[in-house]
């Protein structure tokens, strides 16, 4: 029985990985990027996006994805605060987003009107990094009060990851957590990563973040 399960999850993230990869080649053909934003519950995802968002919102024609097990709060928020095209993907109890959900989601959009596609992800350091959605760019975020040891215990979560952001800086003097070590970690995992240090309450590296994402685009 067990051998079975094993299969037939192998067999899911091969079919997902082709579609993906079709995916993405579909969106670059277009002229489209696709960002895939992963973290815990909690760890500043929407925030930091309103203030990404307004950053690069003249920029880009920008189509925003909010994905969660319920609820449509994240959605309209994103629409509220920044004014882009924003929806919300209900992934019926799953932890995380196949290909093919993405691109269902996708066809909600009018897709030849843009060209940065960003979804944030179901909130969790497992699932989605299993997953591949299409994207161009894997964004994880890690707050302080996650602790610095997060790299060592989710490997694949950061072994996927292109930038990572460590989040909420402004709260570092109440968490015994230590920035330096943390990126000695995350390098640890995967170690060309770019890692950048991100407080979106008060505004610090936001700006670096943005223009790494310029580059990248």
């Amino acid at each position: 029985m067990e051998y079975k399960v094993v299969e037939v999850k192998e067999n899911l993230l091969i079919e997902n990985s082709q579609k993906a990869r079709q995916l993405r080649d579909k969106l670059t053909k277009k002229g489209v990027y696709f960002i895939n934003v992963m973290a815990s519950p909690g760890s500043g995802k929407t925030t930091l996006l309103v203030n990404l968002i307004n950053r690069l919102k003249n920029d880009y024609s920008i189509g925003v994805m909010e994905a969660d097990i319920d609820g449509d709060v994240d959605a309209e928020r994103i629409h509220k605060l920044t004014g882009v095209p924003s929806i919300q993907v209900h992934t019926s109890g799953a932890c995380h987003l196949t290909a093919q959900m993405v691109e269902d989601a996708i066809d909600s959009f009018n897709i030849k009107d843009i060209n940065l596609l960003i979804l944030e992800n179901v909130g969790n350091l497992v699932c989605p990094a299993e997953f591949d959605t299409g994207a161009h760019l894997n964004l994880v975020l890690l707050s302080i009060p996650e602790g610095d040891d997060k790299p060592l215990k989710y490997p694949l979560m950061f072994e996927v990851a292109n930038i990572v952001a460590i989040t909420k800086i402004d709260t570092l003097p109440a968490f015994n957590f230590d920035i330096e070590k943390c990126k000695n970690n995350i390098r640890y995992r995967n170690k060309d990563i770019d890692v950048y240090t991100i407080s979106a309450l008060k505004d610090e590296g936001i700006e670096e973040l943005a223009r790494a994402i310029r580059q990248k685009i």
